[in-house]
C-alpha cells in the first residue's frame, strides 16, 4: 500500500491506512505493507517521520502572506527534513471558495521556508533536505534569503515587500546568507527535493506555468514573470551562480533558484522518499502493489509517484493497481507505465462531493471493493 496523499483531504498516511483498513475487512489473511510516499511537497515530513523515526521539531513561522503558522521539520542522525508547503503552502491562502485569492499570488512569500532553515542550522544540523512542492508562493526564494540575513533591497538600501512583483525593484542583496550555526565556520548543506523540472524564467517558468494555479491572472503573471528576471540577475551578481535556466529552478515559484543560487543540490523527492522508505524492498517480496493520489490523470503519467511504483512493480512482474479519487487516464495509458487497473473512489462513491464528504470513509470503501476482486475472499 503506497499511495501519495489525496489532495488536501487525505496524507499520504492516512490513506495508506484507509486502504488498508478497507482492504482487511475483505481479505483479513493478507500481509500488507504500508509505505506511504511523498515527492517533496505536502506529506514529505510525515512520510520519513513514519519511515525514519527521528526526532520532530514544531516551531512558528512567517507564513505566506505573514501571518504565523505552526510548521515542523525531522532531525534525523544530523540530517534535517522539511517541506516548503507547511510554511507557505497554497492552502494556507485558499479563500471560502478554496481558491487562491489573486493578490496573494503577488504577495505570498518564503520567510517562513527560511525560519526553518535557520532553525536547523542552529540546532547543529550538517545538512538540510528541502521537500519542494505545494507552495503558494512565486517569489524566487526571496523571503527565505531575508530570513538567512541576505534579504532583497530596492536601490535606496530598503528591504522589498514580500511577494514575486516587489522584485522587480530589487536592486541586491543586504548580506550574505548565513548558513553557518553560530561559532561554526562549517555552512550547513543544503538539498532540494523535487521532482519538477522547470526552469525559472520563460514559457516553462515558475510564473507562466505555475502562477495561474496560485491564482494570478494574466496581469499578475506578467509581474510576476517580471519581479523574477530581475532577482535573477540578482542572484548571479551575489552569488556567482546564474540559476535561471537551470533545470528545476522553477520549483515552488522559484524557490528552487534560491536554493541552487546557495549552492544547493538537487534530488528527486520521490526518490529519496523511495529510498527511505524502503519501497523497493517492498516491492522485492510484493504480489500485489496498490498506489493512489487525489487525480489519477496526464500529469500522473509524467513522472510522479504514481508511476514510480507502477514502474517498479513491473520490473518485478507484480500488478499494480491505482485507488484515486477522480480517474481521467485511459487503460492504454495507465498500462504504458505498469498500471493493471484503475479505480475512482468518485465513480465508486456515487459523486465527487461524496468522496470529499468522507475521504477516508469512501476510500476504505472502494478498497473493501478491490480487495474482493484481487484478492481471496475471507470465507474462502
Amino acid at each position: 500500500m503506497a499511495p501519495d496523499c489525496f489532495g488536501g483531504t487525505l496524507t499520504a498516511r492516512q490513506a495508506a491506512e484507509a486502504i488498508a483498513a478497507g482492504w482487511r475487512a475483505t481479505a483479513p489473511q493478507d500481509t500488507l505493507m504500508l509505505r506511504p510516499l511523498a515527492d517533496g511537497g505536502p506529506g514529505f515530513v510525515e512520510v520519513l517521520r513514519v519511515a525514519l523515526g527521528g526526532t520532530t521539531h514544531r516551531r512558528t513561522v512567517t507564513g505566506p502572506l505573514g501571518e504565523p503558522v505552526s510548521a515542523e521539520w525531522l532531525e534525523h542522525e544530523g540530517t534535517a527534513y522539511l517541506e516548503c508547503a507547511q510554511a507557505c503552502g497554497l492552502h494556507l491562502v485558499r479563500d471560502g471558495t478554496g481558491r487562491p485569492p489573486v493578490a496573494a499570488a503577488e504577495r505570498a512569500g518564503t520567510r517562513g521556508v527560511g525560519e526553518l532553515i535557520a532553525a536547523a542550522r542552529d540546532a547543529g544540523m550538517h545538512t538540510a533536505v528541502i521537500g519542494l512542492g505545494g507552495s503558494a508562493s512565486t517569489d524566487g526564494g526571496a523571503g527565505m534569503l531575508a530570513a538567512l540575513d541576505a534579504a532583497p533591497v530596492d536601490a535606496g538600501g530598503r528591504e522589498l515587500p514580500p511577494g514575486g512583483s516587489a522584485l522587480a525593484r530589487c536592486a541586491g542583496l543586504a548580506g550574505r546568507a548565513r548558513l553557518a550555526r553560530p561559532g561554526s565556520n562549517r555552512p550547513m548543506r543544503l538539498v532540494a527535493a523535487s521532482d519538477v523540472e522547470n526552469p525559472l524564467l520563460g514559457e516553462h517558468g515558475a510564473a507562466r506555468v505555475f502562477g495561474p494555479q496560485k491564482g494570478a491572472d494574466p496581469d499578475a503573471v506578467v509581474r510576476l514573470e517580471a519581479g523574477l528576471t530581475r532577482f535573477a540577475d540578482v542572484l548571479a551578481e551575489a552569488t556567482g551562480r546564474d540559476v535561471r535556466h537551470e533545470t528545476g529552478a522553477g520549483a515552488a515559484g522559484g524557490l528552487g533558484a534560491g536554493l541552487l543560487a546557495l549552492g544547493a543540490s538537487r534530488v528527486s523527492g520521490a526518490g529519496i522518499v523511495r529510498r527511505l522508505t524502503g519501497l523497493d524492498a517492498a516491492l522485492d517480496v510484493a504480489d500485489l502493489a496498490v498506489t493512489g493520489e487525489g487525480s489519477f490523470d496526464w500529469q500522473s503519467l509524467r513522472g510522479k509517484l504514481i508511476t514510480a511504483v507502477a514502474r517498479g512493480a513491473a520490473e518485478r512482474g507484480v500488478p499494480c493497481l491505482v485507488l484515486s479519487g477522480q480517474v481521467s487516464v485511459g487503460r492504454r495509458e495507465a498500462a504504458a507505465v505498469g498500471v493493471e487497473a484503475a479505480y475512482s473512489v468518485a465513480e465508486h462513491a456515487g459523486s465527487v462531493a461524496a468522496a470529499f464528504a468522507d475521504p477516508a470513509g469512501t476510500l476504505a470503501a472502494l478498497a473493501r471493493h478491490v480487495a474482493s476482486q484481487w484478492s481471496r475472499p475471507a470465507s474462502a
